[in-house]
């Protein structure tokens, strides 16, 4: 069997209408704490190594989904070229290929699950952004 990347954090990325409105929302009166402020997407500590964005915005590739479908799945790994290969080696099609994302300090690539739900395999490059608390094992 080949080896499967870790994945060390989870992040759910939402669209916001109304970023200022969310982030009072979710700071104020949830009291979730505001761990990234990238501008135009805030991310929020959920719980353990699990993490909320919300987006005035999620690109180019959310635009092409219906507005009630407007979910991304994050997926955070140190190795987001090895999960592209993994990936490539399991025939799953790949929406975009690992590339720089300067604007968010990111390197991330992209690929859909069976329902069409984008999911973004990414490395923060942002020294800020918190290191995971714990590791879960590779899959056999």
């Amino acid at each position: 069997m080949k080896y499967r990347p870790p994945i060390e954090q989870q992040i759910t990325f939402l669209h916001a209408q109304d970023l200022a409105e969310t982030a009072v929302f979710y700071e104020q009166i949830l009291g979730l704490k505001l761990v990234l402020d990238q501008g135009s997407c805030r991310i929020y500590a959920s719980g353990g190594d699990a993490y909320l964005g919300f987006c005035q915005t999620l690109g180019q590739h959310m635009d092409a989904l219906p507005a009630t479908n407007n979910i991304m799945l994050t997926l955070v790994t140190p190795d987001v070229d090895g999960w592209h290969e993994y990936l490539v080696g399991q025939g799953v099609a790949i929406e975009k290929p690992p590339t720089l994302n300067e604007k968010f300090n990111i390197y991330q690539c992209f690929v859909r699950d069976p329902n069409g739900y984008l999911i973004e395999i990414q490395t923060f490059l942002d020294s800020s952004w918190p290191k995971p608390t714990q590791h879960l094992e590779s899959g056999d």
